[in-house]
């Protein structure tokens, strides 16, 4: 309960009704609560999507849905996306690169990929049929928290003062084999077919991000872990929409 109440604080704004004290080492150990954390966000976007469904039109409950997750979450998976974005545009050394994401300024291309990704999830999420919604709303936040996870479990770390470098000193791999029984459990209980499909994608998709930039890079940062993040929401919500005529 209290490593999930610390990657609650973590990858969230909620506010809780009490303070979870945290040691550096914690971060790394609550990795493997980070699922039951997109499990939570999905259950508020379920919620709000009962309230407005029966009375908007569905392309504006899906653009409120993804509000709501951008707000819930700080946007700071957002954050990492468009600095990525940035850094990728610089086509220079990885000194330059690395100094791009530290910058708080979003440069053009920065703010060109937040569109496209904002504009692909709620294209994806407006996709997914009727009847699948609210298993889809619970399953995509658990599987793009669970490919945080999978993206730092064993990798190297690009800066030696970032955050991200202090979740990866403290994670095993048993915190990455919990995150994914976790998620897994979830995929077979909500969509057992399509879930499992939506996992394999992500991860996929999260390994070929991972192995690019420990390639390019030496290693990972905590924006990069964002951009992944983001990544697997769009690929998660565009597998379950896949193969399903509107």
């Amino acid at each position: 309960m209290r490593l999930y109440l610390i990657a609650m604080q973590f990858l969230t704004i909620i506010p809780l009704p009490f303070d979870t004290r945290c040691q550096k080492e914690d971060l790394g150990r609550a990795t493997a609560c980070f699922p039951l954390v997109g499990l939570t966000v999905g259950g508020l976007l379920v919620g709000l999507n009962w309230l407005i469904v029966p009375w908007l039109p569905r392309p504006l409950c899906a653009a409120l849905l993804i509000t709501l997750l951008a707000a819930v979450t700080g946007a700071l998976h957002l954050d990492g996306l468009a600095d990525v974005c940035d850094g990728l545009a610089a086509r220079g050394s990885r000194e330059r690169f690395l100094a791009i994401m530290k910058d708080s300024h979003v440069g053009a291309v920065g703010a060109v990929g937040l569109v496209l990704g904002l504009l692909l999830k709620w294209q994806a999420l407006v996709a997914v049929p009727a009847g699948i919604t609210w298993q889809a709303l619970l399953l995509f936040p658990t599987l793009a928290r669970f490919a945080q996870v999978l993206a730092m479990s064993g990798a190297k770390h690009a800066r030696q003062d970032g955050l991200g470098a202090v979740i990866i000193q403290g994670m095993g791999f048993r915190h990455l084999l919990v995150a994914l029984l976790i998620t897994l459990t979830a995929c077979l209980t909500l969509l057992p077919f399509r879930g499992i499909i939506a996992l394999a994608a992500v991860i996929v998709a999260t390994l070929a991000i991972r192995g690019h930039f420990q390639k390019h890079l030496g290693g990972l940062t905590g924006d990069i872990v964002g951009c992944s993040s983001e990544i697997a929401e769009i690929v998660a919500l565009i597998t379950l929409s896949a193969g399903y005529q509107q």
